[in-house]
């Protein structure tokens, strides 16, 4: 009984939105990974991750599809409450599939069952200020949202492709007032996708909310990869922000450690996972 009462005594208690905001105010590098069932979410958790994204990725990464766009909200339910049962102490967020958030009624009823059926702790949108009525509906009902902004996966058909986002100066200026938009409206906390590090850096000087990047650069508060990339699963061509770090390791703990500790003292990413 009082589980979250019992935790607070633990010597690494939970991660909350609190703990987020404290670890951006005192320049602490918050480490994120993905991750898709209990037993790589506890090894995640093991490894001192701070954030678990429950990613729409999953249809790449686990169902072989070639987007995003083919995930639902069943898909995800069903992972964040499996990914759930493998965590102590890291934060828990789920993506809104494709489509699922098209409205803030719609968002809300979906934002309730990843939350309710899966355990989700915050749920993740993409877009910029055409989202500013859905995450108010969501922050007015006391649901934190992740923005997301930058390289939008689930447009990818409408923007031609997986390519780099906020290049130029009016591209970069809209990319920011989106992000000043989102936490206006009540975002907690912001994804930036595939963007040059000066934009990375920019946003990150322009808003309060916490920013995890994936391809933005050294200069925002954290870093997310996606679980399969970062310990060499993923076969072809990966991302230029990927790095295998099963590299010099020897077993999957180690290699998720490994990525901590990098995220931790800034060592990743290092130049050549960057964009100009």
């Amino acid at each position: 009984m009082y589980k979250q009462l019992q935790q607070r005594g633990m010597n690494s208690p939970p991660i909350n939105v609190s703990t987020l905001r404290r670890m951006k105010a005192e320049a602490e590098p918050i480490a994120c990974l993905t991750a898709y069932d209990a037993s790589y979410a506890q090894l995640v958790d093991m490894a001192g991750a701070d954030l678990v994204l429950v990613g729409d990725s999953l249809g790449m990464v686990i169902q072989g599809q070639e987007t995003t766009v083919p995930v639902t909200v069943d898909d995800v339910v069903y992972h964040t409450r499996i990914v759930s049962r493998g965590l102590s102490r890291a934060f828990l967020v789920s993506d809104l599939p494709f489509m699922s958030y098209a409205t803030p009624e719609q968002a809300l009823d979906n934002a309730v069952r990843l939350m309710q059926e899966g355990g989700a702790k915050m749920v993740k949108l993409e877009g910029g200020q055409s989202q500013i009525a859905v995450v108010e509906c969501l922050a007015r009902h006391d649901i934190p949202v992740c923005a997301h902004v930058g390289l939008k996966p689930q447009s990818v058909h409408k923007i031609g492709g997986f390519k780099v986002q906020g290049r130029g100066n009016l591209a970069a200026k809209q990319m920011t007032k989106d992000a000043k938009a989102l936490e206006s409206a009540g975002a907690d906390l912001m994804l930036l996708e595939c963007v040059p590090n000066e934009v990375g850096e920019l946003i990150s000087e322009c808003i309060d909310l916490p920013i995890i990047g994936i391809g933005a650069g050294p200069n925002v508060d954290g870093q997310i990869l996606v679980l399969y990339d970062m310990l060499g699963i993923t076969q072809g061509r990966t991302p230029r922000f990927v790095k295998d770090f099963t590299e010099n390791t020897e077993t999957t703990l180690d290699a998720l450690q490994a990525y901590v500790s990098a995220v931790k003292d800034r060592s990743y990413p290092a130049k050549e996972h960057c964009f100009s």
